[in-house]
């Protein structure tokens, strides 16, 4: 029997083969693109769930409130874990982590390392990663110890054995030993690094007052918690145990300190701390849906074009049941075959899926999966879902035609039912709703995106070459010599620029306010020099710049932004000009107010910021450099840096690039979100054109008829393209409001953003009809030009 289902089954798949390849080809493509979107969702859902101990690792958060604002950051300052670890029994180990760009001389060549970190001996204890040699425990305690990845050990020693070895680390300046050999860390970590410096480096070496260092904040702080903590109790004691400890220090800086705990598994998706460098969750809840959307729209085309074209076999039914078939067995072999078909397109969906997955992890900018089949859970859950759908689309045609009375059939009385023409109509809306909302969200993606890319910044970020020369003591010989060069028009010093580069920092700072009195503030701080601002272009709009000529500017001198002068609450910046400010130990007098601009992503707000003098203490040159003979220019300063840096690694970037880095994660969700909408269109006019095809083919004698009678080819392509256009209408009008919602909610993320313009839903109701009527008027046209003797013949 079941033999015999099969070759019915491949023989009306064959017979049909038109009709067929578009169903299985629909299927395949929407779950091969909603397969690709599960395996980066869940790339992402998995970040940090590595560690053996994840469930006890917490993140310490500091609050900061000031009178005049508050500020969440996901660091803590140096002396903070020395101070609760013995204190609370509940906290089995912490360790500090703060992220470098570590610079390594081995021989001749110096490079630099950005994925590198600096670490307590602790580190290994807590994340429980394994070490390939050395001693877990030993490993980072002592001062100028280096751990090295696989990866990092194979670059520097290649097949050598690196225990006990040494490098040249800070320009040359020390010598740091090799003492373990990590594995690789996984890409779904926060905790990203090839080189691990042992943090005593830092405290007992380069600077050892920073442990007992108050109000600096620097280092991530991880915390191991004992089994079952209730960590809000144990927040609640920490930050009563510090007001005891630190409250007078607090009270004199006019700054109050809270600190938290956050789950290493949730920094990731749901910290909104400031410079937590975390994913979007929005995004990723965002990207389900669309995968769902996917999904449920090649589903619907297979359920459709399935169910449509089992009423071509009503006769073959009313046949079968004469010669004593069972409705069960009808039932059996209408399921079965829907199922065969699903299992086709589920196999061909997971082949699909394989070749795209390299062209997916390009979009995604990162491996999402090394294969389909690294996660076979995945693999199971879609078979599962192809067995569904083939049940869904099987069943229905299974249980109408398994009831009909073979009479009526055979004597050609059966027809399509009007419940069955309703489920129809009503799948055709759901996709086009569900495609519809996808047109309108990448619309407003690209406007947004569009929109943060073309704003006016507040400076200007063109011909700008950046050169970190982390504070050498050349630097200024190296810069008067690149001044030589008619190419260079200007250079700079700067301890970062927009966008994040160099050494960014925070620096609480009392300033006198509009009422005279004394205010506590936390602003960012550039250490730049009296080119600095003219090079970027930055406005003053009251005081001045920095003077060489002024030896009181490097020590008490102060530029501030718009943001400072309001949250002082001066009437305007000229009014805060000579105003008083205390700042890192550097007292003295604002000397000038710049114009707000945007030092970070427009997700952000401006921040409050300050300028200090200082032409040693700076680790970037800035060279405003002419469009014309870049390459003869950049050759020029590579050599000139080697003639006068030798020993440290040609470190440059263009600060356009640079700060466009920051729209990176942005831009490629707006790719990945057009190509998915592009690909769920798609499908639906696959579903749509088979449809028009059965339709037409449903009321070939009628048209044969309209055209004996004096019917136009257009008022037939109208008659067949009305119904479908006017379900589109209706999915246009249920995906509107959708999709405001869903994309007005999106847009809060972006502290500078679009209004919803009107035009965007015109244009995409347009864009689905368009796309509706030609998919449609390809069958309509077709079936208008054809010979209507030929559609009026009797079988």
């Amino acid at each position: 029997m079941f033999k015999n289902y099969f070759k019915i089954a491949f023989r009306n798949l064959w017979r049909h083969r038109g009709f067929s390849a578009l169903n299985i080809s629909g299927l395949a493509v929407g779950m091969a693109a909603a397969f690709l979107i599960l395996l980066y969702v869940g790339f992402e859902l998995s970040y940090d769930t590595m560690f053996p101990k994840k469930d006890r690792i917490h993140m310490l958060v500091s609050d900061l409130k000031t009178p005049s604002d508050s500020y969440q950051i996901p660091v803590v300052d140096w002396s903070v874990l020395g101070k609760i670890t013995p204190r609370f029994p509940e906290i089995q180990s912490s360790t500090r982590i703060v992220d470098m760009n570590l610079s390594i001389q081995k021989g001749t060549e110096n490079f630099v390392e950005k994925r590198s970190l600096a670490a307590d001996s602790t580190f290994f204890k807590i994340f429980d990663l394994k070490l390939l040699e050395g001693d877990p425990d030993e490993a980072l305690r002592a001062p100028l110890s280096l751990v090295l990845s696989q990866t990092g050990a194979q670059k520097y020693f290649g097949s050598e054995n690196p225990m006990g070895k040494s490098l040249k680390i800070m320009n040359g300046k020390y010598t740091a030993q090799i003492t373990g050999i990590m594995q690789d860390l996984p890409k779904n970590t926060q905790i990203q690094a090839d080189y691990l410096l042992s943090l005593s480096t830092y405290t007992k070496v380069i600077d050892p007052t920073l442990d007992e260092s108050w109000g600096n904040y620097e280092p991530r702080g991880y915390v191991l918690l004992s089994e079952n903590v209730n960590t809000k109790n144990l927040v609640s004691k920490i930050n009563t145990f510090l007001e005891e400890e630190d409250g007078e220090k607090m009270k004199a800086a006019n700054l109050f300190i809270k600190q938290d705990l956050e789950l290493i598994t949730d920094v990731y998706l749901y910290s909104t701390r400031i410079g937590s460098g975390s994913a979007n969750i929005n995004n990723i809840y965002i990207f389900g849906v669309v995968a769902l959307f996917i999904l449920l729209i090649a589903s619907i085309n297979f359920i459709n074009l399935t169910t449509a074209r089992s009423v071509e076999r009503a006769k073959e039914v009313g046949i079968r049941k004469v010669v004593g078939a069972q409705k069960n067995q009808l039932m059996l072999q209408f399921v079965g075959e829907s199922l065969i078909v699903t299992i086709l397109a589920y196999i061909l969906g997971i082949a699909i899926a394989t070749l795209a997955l390299p062209y997916f992890n390009t979009l995604a900018g990162q491996e999402v999966a090394s294969g389909v089949f690294a996660n076979w859970s995945y693999v199971g859950l879609f078979f599962a879902i192809a067995l569904a759908i083939g049940l869904a689309a099987g069943t229905y045609p299974a249980l109408v035609l398994s009831s009909f009375r073979p009479v009526s059939v055979l004597k050609g009385k059966f027809s399509t039912t009007r419940s069955g023409t309703f489920l129809r109509k009503a799948l055709v809306v759901s996709q086009f709703t569900v495609s519809i909302i996808l047109i309108i969200g990448t619309l407003i993606i690209y406007n947004q995106m569009h929109f943060m890319q073309s704003q006016d910044l507040g400076f200007a970020k063109d011909r700008l070459l950046i050169l970190d020369i982390d504070n050498h003591p050349k630097q200024q010989l190296l810069a008067d010599y690149l001044k030589k060069n008619p190419n260079i028009i200007s250079v700079g010093k700067g301890s970062t620029v927009p966008g994040g580069g160099g050494n960014k920092s925070s620096a609480l700072s009392i300033m006198q306010n509009s009422q005279g009195q004394d205010q506590t503030l936390t602003v960012d701080r550039y250490i730049i020099d009296d080119k600095y601002l003219d090079q970027l272009d930055i406005k003053l709009i009251a005081g001045r710049n920095f003077s060489r000529d002024l030896a009181s500017d490097s020590t008490q001198a102060l530029i501030i932004n718009e943001k400072v002068v309001d949250l002082l609450g001066y009437s305007n910046p000229d009014a805060a000009i000579g105003a008083s400010f205390d700042q890192w130990g550097r007292e003295g007098q604002i000397v000038g107010v710049v114009a707000d601009f945007h030092s970070e992503s427009l997700q952000k707000e401006i921040q409050p910021l300050s300028f200090v003098f200082d032409t040693k203490q700076t680790k970037l040159l800035t060279l405003k450099v002419a469009a014309a003979d870049l390459p003869e220019t950049l050759a020029f300063v590579e050599e000139s840096w080697k003639q006068f840096l030798p020993d440290t690694h040609f470190d440059y970037y263009f600060l356009d690039e640079f700060f466009d880095r920051q729209y990176r994660a942005e831009q490629r969700f707006s790719n990945l979100f057009l190509n998915f909408a592009v690909l769920a269109i798609f499908i639906s006019c696959m579903g749509l054109l088979g449809l028009a095809s059965y339709s037409t083919k449903q009321r070939r004698r009628e048209i044969g008829i309209r055209k004996i009678v004096g019917a136009s080819i257009l008022g037939i392509v109208n008659l067949l393209s009305k119904e479908f256009i006017k379900l589109v209408g209706i999915a246009f009008l249920i995906a509107v409001p959708i999709a405001w919602f869903s994309m007005h909610k999106w847009l809060q993320d972006f502290a500078y953003r679009i209004e919803i313009p009107w035009w965007i839903f015109a244009v995409a109701g347009m864009l689905a009809i368009g796309v509706a009527m030609l998919t449609v008027s390809f069958q309509a046209i077709k079936a208008a030009i054809a010979n209507p003797v030929k559609s009026l013949r009797t079988e």
